[in-house]
């Protein structure tokens, strides 16, 4: 989820903790445990902090270690040795329960979305994406912040906040059914369908889909379970040659390739050698692919720039190549 909906979840989580009799013992209790789920509600985020080294390293990393089995025991430690210094007095176990609470909830509700998690780790490196609810939410956004509106005009918190997730659990389930309901109808058109990718959007009822046979890729959308194809690509297997080869060796390349399960490339000749293109056919938006990765590279195949992330036009593209530094 955003970092917006990830904090009204913090406080939501620490009203929800009012149930517990040891939070509302003394004010101490109260307030560590607020602080505990507030920062265990973000701080699995902390590796944003990546883009400002390069898109390579956040794409690779992002949503991966800081997402991990142990990143969760090892976040909800640390918050309650933090919050032991700041909170003298406090009970550090219940500050420790709900700092996990806070920051396991943050991982499984990241797992719902299209980019997904490795909540697996160190058990398996997969990405978990289920695909159903969008990065930003409205309806999860704003049911929290109403829930918080009227805990601030004085309703019991515990009680608000039990309506409030028992209403987004049954959401989910009704997610899950409109995605299936989607499946169904991608399989009507497309039945040789090898992988379908179904990917939610901030509509309700629009979804985005990439579809993969053996010898084709499909990219469209879906409207109130109507499926609507828009582009169809020949799925051709990537070459084994030098190019190639060299392409893969790249940060920027090769942090794609590990991100990216659904993708067709391209190989462009240039007067002065060659551009390999490798573009993700998961986030169409008005007919232009913008998750890309993009080497060049001269004649000899030295790589002379190299770059991966978010491009809407050739000129951010072009400059992008011009500054990126030799991988």
């Amino acid at each position: 989820m955003d970092t917006g909906t990830h904090l009204v979840m913090g406080f939501a989580l620490g009203g929800l903790a009012t149930l517990d009799p040891v939070v509302t013992e003394n004010t101490i209790n109260s307030h560590s445990i607020l602080f505990a789920t507030i920062i265990g509600s973000q701080i699995p985020d902390i590796d944003t902090f990546l883009k400002f080294r390069n898109n390579a390293v956040y794409i690779r990393n992002h949503r991966g270690a800081t997402h991990s089995i142990p990143a969760i025991i090892l976040w909800s430690l640390l918050i309650t040795i933090c919050g032991s210094f700041i909170f003298q007095g406090a009970n550090l176990f219940h500050l420790w329960l709900w700092a996990f609470l806070a920051v396991f909830l943050h991982v499984f509700v990241d797992i719902f979305n299209a980019y997904g998690t490795q909540a697996l780790r160190p058990f398996s490196s997969k990405w978990v994406a289920l695909g159903i609810i969008n990065t930003f939410d409205p309806f999860i956004f704003i049911i929290h912040v109403i829930g918080l509106i009227i805990w601030a005009f004085g309703a019991n918190p515990g009680i608000t906040f039990i309506v409030v997730y028992s209403i987004i659990i049954i959401y989910y389930l009704t997610r899950f059914a409109e995605q299936w309901m989607v499946k169904k109808a991608v399989l009507k058109i497309i039945p040789d369908a090898e992988k379908i990718i179904i990917a939610p959007t901030m509509r309700f009822t629009k979804w985005r889909i990439v579809v993969s046979t053996k010898e084709q890729f499909f990219v469209g959308r879906a409207y109130k379970h109507e499926v609507t194809i828009l582009d169809e690509f020949d799925r051709i297997p990537i070459p084994e040659n030098k190019i190639i080869d060299q392409a893969k060796k790249d940060k920027n390349i090769s942090a794609f390739l590990s991100f990216s399960p659904i993708y067709r490339w391209v190989i462009k000749e240039l007067n002065t050698g060659y551009e390999v293109q490798f573009i993700d056919l998961r986030y169409r938006s008005k007919g232009h692919y913008p998750f890309v990765a993009i080497v060049q590279m001269k004649d000899n195949l030295d790589i002379t720039g190299s770059y991966t992330g978010w491009i809407y036009n050739k000129e951010k593209l072009r400059k992008k190549l011009n500054i990126a530094p030799r991988t």
